[in-house]
């Protein structure tokens, strides 16, 4: 059961219409809500298999399949600037999904009523939603229909544990409070877990691996290698070396700065760093040193981020820049450290968000330990 299932729409329950699911900020790793992000100038690198597959839309008008058809389209168009990667998703297709382990499903959305019966025949117990209102809203999914005949089955848990979709940061500050809420519920319910997002390439995927490598015993290569075994996807990692790091050392914030030089320009922004690709921060015109400046407390980690020049997608050759990808294209990055280099913290935080990282007996019991500790039932602190 390790390939790639394809499950067609259904109407089994008429769905009704569209409520929000209000939710507070689920701890102080939590972010401010955001609107849905439409990227124009974010760059591939790399080139992950697109899912493909076939199902039946027999009981959907044409009409319907049409319209998301052309919505799978701009979405697949965002997810794959955003992320970095050639990523597909067709939501007119059903939903889709992997075994990663016997007890571990990671996939894409549920889109009506009946896809929970479906869940439930192959021994799901909890179906463990990241999306976000606008991510419903988008594909017109009716979240509340869903999650009501889920609680009628009485053998099916169905929870939300929201992640901003196309965001590494977001995912990296939520990523703890997130994953304490699976691991609660994986512990009450038992049988198959079915994680998804969206398409279930980004959120989802990287939810499963953090769960793999803070609570299943897993190194975060050997996650990463079964999971990209099971499932082509493009999973974050390293907003979970950040977010591992963050438990076991803390948050500890740097100010930055960072400029552009010139004065024949109207408007200097920023995107990317700690706000995603979806927003822009503005520089401030130093008129007596003739710089375009931002001063920003980021958290310790690596960030990527572009100017944007008077509406012109740009680097800058003057700051720390990545390797060209397959079509030339580079980003600016900076890596913050903790002042005290020297310090057992900067060492640990050095060695869980390198090339190779892994979690000693001690750290791996501190992690199990804030899971189950550190969030009430509703994902706060």
């Amino acid at each position: 059961m390790n390939c790639l299932h394809y499950l067609p729409r259904s109407s089994v329950l008429p769905l009704q219409g569209f409520k929000c699911h209000q939710r507070k900020p689920a701890s102080s790793f939590s972010v401010n809500e955001v609107r849905i992000i439409n990227c124009s100038d974010l760059h591939r690198t790399m080139s992950v298999k697109a899912i493909s597959g076939s199902a039946s839309s027999a009981d959907i008008s044409g009409a319907d399949v049409k319209e998301d058809k052309g919505k799978s389209d701009i979405y697949s168009h965002n997810m794959t600037e955003a992320m970095g990667a050639v990523l597909t998703y067709r939501h007119e297709l059903g939903m889709n999904y992997n075994f990663i382990r016997p007890d571990l499903i990671v996939g894409s959305c549920l889109q009506t009523p009946g896809d929970v019966d479906k869940l439930r025949k192959i021994g799901v117990k909890t179906i463990f939603c990241l999306q976000q209102d606008p991510d419903l809203e988008y594909f017109g999914v009716d979240i509340s229909a869903i999650h009501e005949y889920a609680e009628k089955c009485g053998d099916i848990q169905h929870l939300r544990a929201e992640i901003r979709d196309f965001d590494a940061f977001d995912l990296r500050i939520r990523l703890p409070a997130v994953v304490c809420k699976l691991f609660r519920a994986i512990n009450q319910n038992g049988g198959v877990t079915y994680i998804h997002c969206t398409a279930g390439l980004g959120r989802a995927p990287a939810v499963a691996m953090a769960y793999m490598f803070w609570v299943q015993g897993y190194k975060l290569g050997e996650a990463h290698d079964l999971l990209l075994s099971k499932r082509s996807c493009f999973p974050k990692l390293d907003a979970i070396k950040s977010a591992t790091a963050d438990i076991l050392t803390g948050l500890r914030k740097r100010l930055v700065n960072l400029t552009w030089k010139g004065d024949n320009c109207s408007t200097v922004e920023i995107s990317g760093l700690d706000i995603g690709w979806g927003q822009r921060i503005p520089l401030k015109f130093d008129e007596e040193k003739g710089f375009w400046i931002l001063e920003r407390d980021l958290l310790e980690g690596r960030y990527e981020y572009k100017y944007i020049i008077d509406g012109e997608w740009t680097f800058n050759q003057h700051e720390l820049v990545t390797s060209p990808n397959k079509d030339g294209h580079v980003n600016n990055y900076i890596q913050v450290f903790n002042d005290n280099s020297d310090s057992t913290s900067a060492a640990v935080r050095k060695r869980l968000t390198g090339d190779d990282p892994y979690l000693t007996r001690d750290e791996r019991l501190e992690i199990r330990q804030f899971l189950e500790t550190s969030f009430d039932d509703d994902g706060d602190e």
